[in-house]
């Protein structure tokens, strides 16, 4: 019952181009990895976060906005491909035709 009390601690990471950046909040029960999003996007240390159009996961399983965060938890912010696979797999065959 106290953990209800003192709400819901949660830790959120983020693995940037340049750093990894790991921070702990506390959320008011019952929270949604939504809430946990907006929560992490007012804070300065997550840099262009945009909680509307980024892929998450709960450790390591991926998660959606409506799903229900429990004490501990750990929601990892996921980066996108730095290339998109196919325009670097056209780049490559184009390459070898080249060859």
């Amino acid at each position: 019952m106290a953990e209800a009390a003192a709400g819901l601690k949660i830790e959120i990471v983020h693995a940037g181009p340049q750093q990894v950046t790991v921070k702990s909040y506390r959320l008011e029960q019952p929270a949604t990895v939504a809430d946990a999003l907006r929560l992490a996007a007012a804070d300065p240390e997550f840099t262009a976060l945009d909680p509307a159009n980024c892929t998450v996961g709960v450790f390591g399983r991926l998660a959606r906005p409506e799903q229900l965060l429990k004490a501990g938890d750990r929601l990892e912010i996921y980066r996108g491909p730095a290339v998109d696979a196919k325009r670097a797999r056209r780049g490559r065959l184009a390459g070898a035709r080249r060859a």
